[in-house]
């Protein structure tokens, strides 16, 4: 049961972190709080950007919800991993927002091919996330790209780095994507 309660807070902490710039995750309860240099995340300037963020968190913290309900409390059947539950919650909010997430391996070793770096801006950000730069962004194609890193503890190394010669933290990456009206000034 603790093993749940603690993939519970991941996954919450995950969608939380994905929607602020540049904040490391804290993965279990049991880690010291991680620190972060970043900037307090603005507040909207109008109802309208407050209500599609307070909409965006909405699906995305009742989606995670539903997900972890359904894959870590069926004690007949708990067998899924965080990460692929939560590209669940990834593919209901690229459906209705067209908000595109992907997981980017920075760290680790290649466990999902599909986590790999495969354009420029990934490729960038993999750069920059092993720099330990809290983000890594760009407007392309009318579309905000942006990378934060995913803090992978010791626990989570046996499974991502399967010979490490050290528990000391790595970095994993998530990649958000989300269209943008740009305003000419």
């Amino acid at each position: 049961m603790k093993r749940n309660v603690i993939w519970v807070s991941v996954l919450l902490c995950a969608v939380g972190a994905s929607l602020q710039s540049g904040v490391s995750m804290q993965l279990a309860a049991d880690d010291p709080p991680a620190t972060s240099t970043a900037k307090p995340f603005p507040a909207p300037r109008s109802m309208s950007e407050a209500r599609a963020r307070a909409k965006l968190l909405h699906e995305a913290i009742g989606g995670t919800l539903q997900v972890v309900h359904r894959d870590f409390f069926d004690e007949d059947d708990a067998h899924a991993i965080p990460s692929a539950s939560l590209e669940d919650v990834f593919s209901e909010l690229s459906r209705s927002y067209d908000v595109d997430m992907k997981w980017l391996i920075v760290e680790t070793d290649v466990v999902n091919v599909d986590h790999q770096a495969e354009d420029e801006f990934e490729k960038a950000a993999v750069k920059a996330l092993k720099a330990g730069k809290p983000m890594h962004e760009a407007v392309e194609a009318e579309r905000y790209r942006f990378a934060g890193p995913i803090r992978l503890a010791s626990q989570c190394l046996k499974c991502h780095v399967k010979n490490r010669k050290s528990t000391e933290d790595r970095t994993a990456g998530l990649l958000i994507s989300m269209p943008l009206i740009q305003q000419s000034f």
